[in-house]
Parts: C-alpha cells; sequence; structure tokens
C-alpha cells in the first residue's frame, strides 16, 4: 500500500515537525533562563501538569486518526469525514471543559502538587499555568487537525502550521521577553498567541472538501453521532487513560524532584527538555506507525502491516543512534545555552547522558512498537503494561532508589529505565503472538 518513496513523504515531514513543536519548549525555556533558574523551575513544573491534560487531547486525536485512517484503509472516504468531524466536535467539548476547570482551581492545584516550592517558583509557575491553560482548546483541536492530516497521510500539512506556529512563538517571545521585559508571562502569552493561530490555519485547512476525509465548514445544528464516537473513543479512552497515567507519573516524579531543591529541578527541566530531541525520530515514526499499520489493517492486509512495521522499527533505531549518539557529544555545549550555574551543568549532563544511552537500546520497542498495536485497535493491552510497569518500576522503583538509597534525581532516572525495559519485554511478547493482528475495531 505504500512505496519507499510514499513512506519517505510521510516520515520525513514527521520528523521535521517533531523538531520544530520541541522548539517551542525550548525557546522558553532558554529565553526564560535568563530571567532566573526560578523562572526554569516554574516552568518546567507546570510542563509536567501541561503535559498531563495534553496527553488526554492527543490520546483523543490518535483514536480519531485510527478510525480515520482504518476507514481510508476500506476507502469509505464518506465515512472518514465523519470520524473528522465529530472528532472536532468531541475534542473542541472535552478540551473547553478542561479549560474551565483548571482555570477556576488553578491555585489550589499548583499549591498542592508543589507545595514545598520556594515563593519565587510558585508565583512562576502559577502564572504560566493560567496562560497555558488557556491555550488548551486550541492546542487541543490543532492536534486533532494534524492527527487527521497525518490519517491520510499528509504530513506535510502539519509541519507547515509547526513551523509557522514556531515562527510566531520565537518572534513573540523576543519581543515579549527582551523588549517587554514580562519574563514568564511574556513567553505564556507568546505560546498563546502561537497556538490560537495554529488551530485556526488547521481547521481552515481541513475544510477542504478535495482531502479524502474533511471537515464541512458549513453545518446545520451541532450532531454528535454517538457510534461514530464510540469507535474514536474505543482507541482513545484506553489511550487517553495510558497517556493521563504516564503523566501522572511524570507528575508525580516531578513532585518528588521538587523535593531535592533548585538545582534538581533546573537539571531535571533542562534534560527533559534536551532529552525531547532525542526521541524526536521515535515519536515521529510512532506517527507514522499509526497511518501505516492503520490503513493497512482497515484494508485486511495483515501481512504488510507486519512487514511495515518491521521496516518503521529498523529505521526506528537508525534514527535514533545517529541523532542520540550527536546530542551526548554535544552535550556540554548544549546545556550552555540555558546559562546554569556549575552544579546545576555537571547533574545535568549526566542525566543526559544516561537517558540518551538508555533511549538507543531500549526506546524505539518499548514506545514506538506499541503504536503498531494500536492502530490495530490492541489498546487495552497497551494501556494495561503502561500502566502497570509505570506505578510498579517508574514511580515504585524509583522513589525506593531515589529517596531511601540516595540516590537523588538519578535513582528516578533509574526507575524510568527499568520501566522501559519490562515495557519493551511484554510488547515485543504480544507483537510476536500475533493476537494484534486479529483485534477488529470497525464494523464490516
Amino acid at each position: 500500500m505504500f512505496s519507499k518513496r510514499d513512506l519517505k513523504k510521510l516520515i520525513i515531514p514527521l520528523i521535521i515537525e517533531q523538531a520544530l513543536a520541541l522548539t517551542i519548549g525550548m525557546a522558553d525555556t532558554i529565553m526564560v533562563s535568563s530571567c532566573g533558574e526560578a523562572a526554569v523551575s516554574g516552568i518546567s513544573l507546570v510542563d509536567s501538569i501541561n503535559q498531563l491534560l495534553i496527553a488526554v487531547f492527543s490520546a483523543l486525536a490518535t483514536g480519531g486518526s485510527v478510525v480515520a485512517a482504518q476507514y481510508l484503509g476500506r476507502r469509505e472516504n464518506h465515512m472518514a469525514s465523519q470520524s473528522a468531524r465529530q472528532l472536532v466536535y468531541a475534542t473542541a467539548l472535552l478540551s473547553v471543559g478542561v479549560m474551565v476547570l483548571c482555570l477556576c482551581f488553578s491555585e489550589p492545584l499548583i499549591g498542592t502538587v508543589f507545595g514545598q516550592i520556594t515563593q519565587e517558583v510558585y508565583d512562576a509557575a502559577l502564572t504560566y499555568f493560567l496562560l497555558s491553560v488557556i491555550s488548551y482548546p486550541f492546542l487541543a483541536l490543532y492536534n486533532a487537525g494534524a492527527a487527521l492530516f497525518r490519517a491520510m497521510g499528509n504530513s506535510k500539512i502539519s509541519m507547515i502550521n509547526s513551523l509557522i506556529m514556531n515562527v510566531i512563538n520565537i518572534a513573540l517571545n523576543a519581543v515579549f521577553i527582551f523588549l517587554c521585559g514580562w519574563g514568564v508571562f511574556g513567553a505564556a502569552l507568546a505560546t498563546l498567541i502561537a497556538r490560537i493561530i495554529g488551530a485556526v490555519i488547521i481547521l481552515k485547512m481541513l475544510t477542504n472538501r478535495d482531502l479524502p476525509a474533511h471537515v464541512d465548514r458549513y453545518v446545520r445544528g451541532f450532531t454528535l453521532n454517538m457510534d461514530m464516537i464510540r469507535s474514536i473513543l474505543r482507541v482513545g479512552v484506553p489511550n487517553s487513560c495510558e497517556n493521563g497515567m504516564f503523566q501522572v507519573g511524570k507528575l508525580l516524579v516531578a513532585s518528588i524532584v521538587s523535593t531535592f531543591g533548585t538545582v534538581s529541578i533546573a537539571a531535571n527541566a533542562v534534560c527533559n527538555s534536551i532529552s525531547g530531541l532525542m526521541l524526536i525520530p521515535g515519536s515521529a515514526m510512532g506517527f507514522a506507525m499509526i497511518t501505516v499499520i492503520g490503513q493497512c489493517m482497515g484494508a485486511g492486509r495483515v501481512e504488510e502491516a507486519k512487514a511495515y512495521t518491521r521496516q518503521l522499527m529498523r529505521w526506528t533505531y537508525l534514527f535514533v543512534w545517529c541523532v542520540d549518539a550527536v546530542i551526548m557529544l554535544l552535550g556540554y555545549p548544549l546545556l550552555s545555552l540555558y546559562g546554569l550555574s556549575n552544579e546545576t551543568t555537571e547533574l545535568a549532563h549526566t542525566l543526559v547522558i544516561l537517558y540518551g544511552s538508555a533511549a538507543m537500546v531500549i526506546w524505539p520497542l518499548a514506545f514506538t512498537l506499541p503504536n503498531a498495536l494500536r492502530a490495530s485497535g490492541d489498546v487495552t493491552f497497551t494501556m494495561v503494561v503502561a500502566i502497570a510497569t509505570m506505578w510498579l518500576f517508574r514511580l515504585g522503583g524509583g522513589y525506593v532508589l531515589a529517596v531511601p538509597v540516595g540516590m537523588g534525581v538519578v535513582g528516578l532516572y533509574a526507575g524510568m529505565f527499568i520501566d522501559w525495559l519490562f515495557r519493551l519485554i511484554l510488547f515485543v511478547w504480544r507483537y510476536q503472538s500475533g493476537r494484534w493482528s486479529r483485534k477488529k475495531l470497525l464494523e464490516s
């Protein structure tokens, strides 16, 4: 179903898009670092909450893209368009509801989750969180639109939109932070404006009726097709639970890190930023898995799905090794961009080396491969495995190593790597068993 040229046209824009998407967070962190480590720490802590909620929106978008991809594989474009419209409706309702709740309980939430932080870090975190919350609906709708274009095999559109968002964000960062002197508020406002513009553009593009999966510009009445939404939620809900619990784990880890002091908080924040670069190839290939395997399974071509999975995994390891090796070699020059103290720089460098080494060996099979299972509809297994290993090893094991054993933030990272290893073992076993290929997501 996909030639090598088709795969390259899908994958290359995805890699570029993932790289561009990360520059928003990195630009915020690097530019705000001029305001001090308290600002960096505040943004880092809020990002752990943001990622939890954004993961829910992304999981819903994944559910919609899997359904759309399978319909496209069947050549049922009218049904793919219906699924696209229902995804936009469901995403808008969910994200606005989350935004309202977070705005109402912003101060208690920040205070409860990060109660031991200094007042300066708290003020920075609250400011960044309030503007981040307002951007949720726009980011969620953008993610839904981007997921639909990827399901159609047109990742170039989402790449271009990501480029536009990043250029706007970086330009406004420079104006708001350096010219206006607005610090954390300026960084958050720039991100909000960029996300609004990105959502408007991609939703406008989705109204093109020449697309195999489009959203009608004018729809009389707001009608929810519950059958279609159930199909989306059949993938989206387990994926949301998985991603949500995963982000809860990260949030709890961030809460533990906050007890180790500003040096550990800042080092962890910077490592999280740089580690995102290390995962660009794996994340991009994961999105490609959804499109390719989803369309193959929708068309009933199981053997092709298996062949593409093997091919995409080989490419993932190749790309991850190349990127991570370069980043680890450039560790100190990259860290110098953040203006950290010597103590924070040394700890951050240690974390980067540990993370990159584990990512090169374990991460692709633990995180990219499961997308092949999800694209077929085998989402319950991936959810159970991810949640169980996260609680047992990432949190349980990480806490034991970090606090009682006394390894600090390094112990938390060790627990995370153990989590990855067990995910790898179970997902490879599931793939080899072939049970995922017998799942049915759509009615015949």
